[in-house]
C-alpha cells in the first residue's frame, strides 16, 4: 500500500511540468562562437544534446512534453532524427516576447528560419524568452483539457541555459521534491555559495502576467524580479564544473567533468 501511495505522489508530481525551454539566444561574445553550436567531445552539437535529454525526461514521464527552443532568431538547426529516436513530443522554436515577428515556428529548415528572421541579432535578455515559453504554454493549455483545471497555472516551466551541461532529467529531479517545499514560491532554481543560477530552474505558469508586466515596464534585471519569489536549491557539487561556462577553456573543462560524471 505505500508503494501505491508513493507511485500516486510522484504521478502527481510529474504532472506539474508543463513544458520545457531551452535558451540557446546568447550572444556568446567571449566564446567566439554560439553556444549552442558547441561540439561535445562525443560529437554531439550542444543544442542537440539537451533537446535529446528533454526528450528522454518527456519520455521517462511518457507525457509529451513542449520543448522550445529559445535562439532568438539565429536559426539553429536541429538534428531531425532525434524526434524519431525519442518521445514524440514537440519540438519548436519560439521568438523572443516583444520581438519584431511574436510567432512560433515549428518543423522548417535552418536556413528558411534565417529568410524569415533576416534582421540584426540582438538581445534582449533570457527574461523575454522565458515569458515567451510561458506564453506558449498558456496558449496550448488555452487549447485543451488544461483549461478545465483550474490548477493548471500551479504547473511548471523547467528552464535550461545553453551554457550548461546538467542533463535535463538529472535537473528536473533535483528541482522537483522543493515544488511541494515552496509552495509560497514561483521560481525554483540551483544555487551556490554565492549565486544563484535562474538559468537551471523551474518557473510556476502562475507567473506569466508578472513577469510580462516586468518586461512591459522595461525591465530586464532577473535577479531583481526573482528574489523575492525564489527558491534556492543548493548545487550538486560536481555539477558547478558543468556550467557557466564562457570561454572555450571553460568548455573544456565542463566537458571533461561531464565525462567525468
Amino acid at each position: 500500500m505505500l508503494e501505491v501511495a508513493d507511485s500516486s505522489a510522484q504521478a502527481d508530481e510529474l504532472s506539474r511540468l508543463a513544458g520545457i525551454v531551452i535558451l540557446a539566444g546568447g550572444a556568446s561574445k567571449r566564446m567566439g562562437s554560439p553556444k549552442a553550436e558547441l561540439i561535445l567531445p562525443t560529437g554531439e552539437r550542444l543544442l542537440d544534446y539537451h533537446v535529446r535529454q528533454a526528450l528522454k525526461l518527456s519520455a521517462a514521464m511518457m507525457s509529451d512534453l513542449p520543448i522550445m527552443i529559445a535562439d532568438n532568431g539565429r536559426g539553429f538547426s536541429v538534428n531531425a532524427d532525434l524526434p524519431k529516436k525519442e518521445a514524440q513530443s514537440s519540438v519548436f522554436y519560439i521568438e523572443d516576447y516583444l520581438s519584431v515577428d511574436n510567432i512560433s515556428v515549428n518543423n522548417i529548415s535552418s536556413n528558411e528560419f534565417s529568410i524569415r528572421h533576416n534582421k540584426p541579432i540582438e538581445t534582449g535578455g533570457a527574461l523575454v524568452a522565458i515569458e515567451a515559453a510561458l506564453q506558449s504554454l498558456k496558449r496550448l493549455a488555452s487549447s485543451n483539457s488544461l483549461t478545465r483545471d483550474a490548477n493548471w497555472q500551479q504547473s511548471w516551466l523547467l528552464v535550461i541555459s545553453c551554457d550548461s551541461l546538467i542533463p535535463i532529467s538529472d535537473l528536473w529531479q533535483k528541482l522537483q521534491p522543493y515544488i511541494t517545499q515552496a509552495d509560497d514560491k514561483s521560481v525554483i532554481c540551483l544555487t551556490d555559495d554565492s549565486h544563484l543560477y535562474p538559468l537551471l530552474g523551474l518557473y510556476r505558469l502562475s507567473i506569466e502576467s508578472e513577469l510580462k508586466q516586468y518586461i512591459d515596464d522595461g525591465q530586464r534585471q532577473v535577479m531583481k524580479l526573482i528574489k523575492p519569489i525564489v527558491q534556492p536549491v543548493p548545487f550538486t557539487q560536481v555539477w558547478q564544473a558543468l556550467t557557466n561556462f564562457n570561454t572555450p577553456k571553460d568548455f573544456a573543462s565542463a566537458c571533461l567533468a561531464l565525462n567525468n560524471l
